[in-house]
């Protein structure tokens, strides 16, 4: 672990004792010490990225309650063989997906994110891997991601340019464009594309 990447971790293991302590802390001056730690943290980060405390606060100290990792899905859907990727607006290109709303299933979210990003209806099918994202993607977030692939079936719609992505398209697995590899990398995709070719699929986690 580089010298950065072991302050952002300290960073976030304080704003995560800090935010267990305001949660179930009793005692009004040990509060006080767990906001003052909270804040701490926010100001490691900030100063490590270079960025103005109060958007770190914003995004890095918002929640409350236990800590746990942000869910993220990531649709795989396959035609003739080739696998659908979405362009976003910097160019790059990933899985349709994204953050988990608190009022929907995994599932619903994978069918909300394609239908939003590809324009397609599908049919979620089956798991294809649960990822600790720190162990898999770049670069290092200041709080936990849990990826969920989900490989679907389409069964209707068609792309429509929106606010997220420009173009959709398949791609055969040995001439995959840029992809935006905070969200996917090429790893990520082959896996998806051994899950799809498998008769009897274990999905891995860790």
């Amino acid at each position: 672990m580089d010298n950065s990447a072991q302050w952002l971790a300290w960073a976030v293991e304080l704003q995560s004792l800090a935010q267990a302590g305001l949660a179930y802390g009793r005692d009004a001056y040990d509060k006080e010490r767990y906001a003052r730690i909270r804040a701490i943290s926010a100001e490691i980060l900030a100063h490590m990225a270079d960025l103005p405390v109060e958007t770190v606060t914003e995004l890095f100290c918002n929640e409350t309650g236990y800590q746990t990792p942000k869910l993220d899905t990531r649709a795989a859907i396959f035609h003739d063989g080739k696998i659908l990727l979405v362009r976003e607006n910097d160019g790059r290109w990933s899985l349709p997906g994204g953050w988990c709303d608190v009022n929907v299933s995994v599932g619903e979210n994978t069918v909300k994110e394609v239908r939003e990003e590809a324009g397609l209806d599908v049919i979620p099918q089956q798991i294809i891997a649960v990822q600790d994202r720190a162990k898999h993607n770049l670069p290092v977030y200041a709080y936990g991601v849990c990826k969920i692939f989900v490989q679907c079936a389409a069964i209707g719609g068609q792309f429509m340019p929106n606010i997220e992505t420009t173009e959709s398209r398949y791609f055969p697995l040995d001439k995959l464009p840029p992809l935006a590899e905070e969200k996917n990398t090429a790893e990520q995709v082959a896996l998806c594309f051994e899950a799809y070719q498998s008769d009897s699929w274990t999905v891995p986690f860790d």
